[in-house]
């Protein structure tokens, strides 16, 4: 019979059939894996290598940014309500600004799982006491430090983040505030002296300034908690960091 090798070729063909969709679903099984394992990755929680030293330079930092507001008289005329409001909405891109300008730098590394011991005895303090707060994950300190590199390619003078972080401070869409009109004329000052030291810096770059505003605009998408548990936890621990810059503020 002429069907014999028919039939046997049929059955050949089944088995390749068989073994290349087990090694597809086993690649794309690996695939799936590979980005869980991707995702699970960015999703870790992560500490800073260096807290001592990178912490003492963070709150040197801190201190410049509020120094700062506290030497422009224009920012002591405004009503205390509205200091407190622009802090509130400021202080976290301004002192990012602050990072860039005294190239502070920093590694993370993942955050050291407690002991089986640890968490036994850890276990019913825990329930007792309030939650801690959310460790930094290492998705989001990369997208800070992209940030931070974006503005390092700009490599800024000294005058254009002075009026940069004029204009940033003076921010007249914040809710609530009692003299927007005059912080909307502060704001639009900041940018034109910005406008004009550029054209004596860069006059041959016409897309600097709005690059400079465009890159700046990202320094707000980063979450002020998100600084103050990566910086600051360390040190204060849970105290309210807005209540501490109030108080810096008013300290003489």
């Amino acid at each position: 019979m002429e069907c014999g090798p028919c039939h046997h070729e049929e059955n050949q063909n089944a088995i390749l059939y068989t073994l290349l969709s087990q090694n597809l679903t086993h690649h794309r099984g690996d695939h799936s894996l590979s980005q869980q394992s991707c995702m699970c990755h960015k999703r870790r929680t992560v500490c800073l290598q260096t807290p001592q030293a990178t912490c003492q330079a963070a709150s040197d930092v801190l201190m410049k940014t509020i120094s700062f507001m506290k030497n422009l008289p224009s920012f002591q005329l405004l009503p205390w309500e509205d200091q407190l409001l622009l802090l509130d909405s400021c202080w976290a891109p301004l002192f990012l600004l602050g990072l860039v300008q005294e190239m502070v730098t920093f590694e993370v590394m993942e955050t050291p799982a407690p002991s089986m011991l640890e968490r036994i005895l850890l276990d019913g303090s825990c329930k007792r006491q309030a939650p801690q707060r959310a460790q930094p994950t290492l998705a989001s300190v990369q997208r800070l430090q992209c940030c931070l590199n974006s503005f390092w390619s700009l490599d800024l003078s000294p005058k254009e983040y002075a009026y940069l972080k004029g204009a940033i401070l003076f921010n007249p869409d914040i809710p609530g505030l009692k003299a927007s009109s005059y912080i909307e004329s502060l704001q639009k000052e900041a940018q034109r002296a910005l406008q004009e030291v550029l054209a004596l810096l860069h006059l041959e770059d016409q897309g600097r300034f709005a690059r400079i505003l465009l890159i700046s605009s990202s320094l707000k998408s980063i979450p002020p908690a998100l600084i103050t548990d990566l910086f600051f936890q360390p040190i204060i621990g849970n105290t309210d960091i807005l209540e501490l810059l109030s108080d810096m503020l008013l300290m003489k």
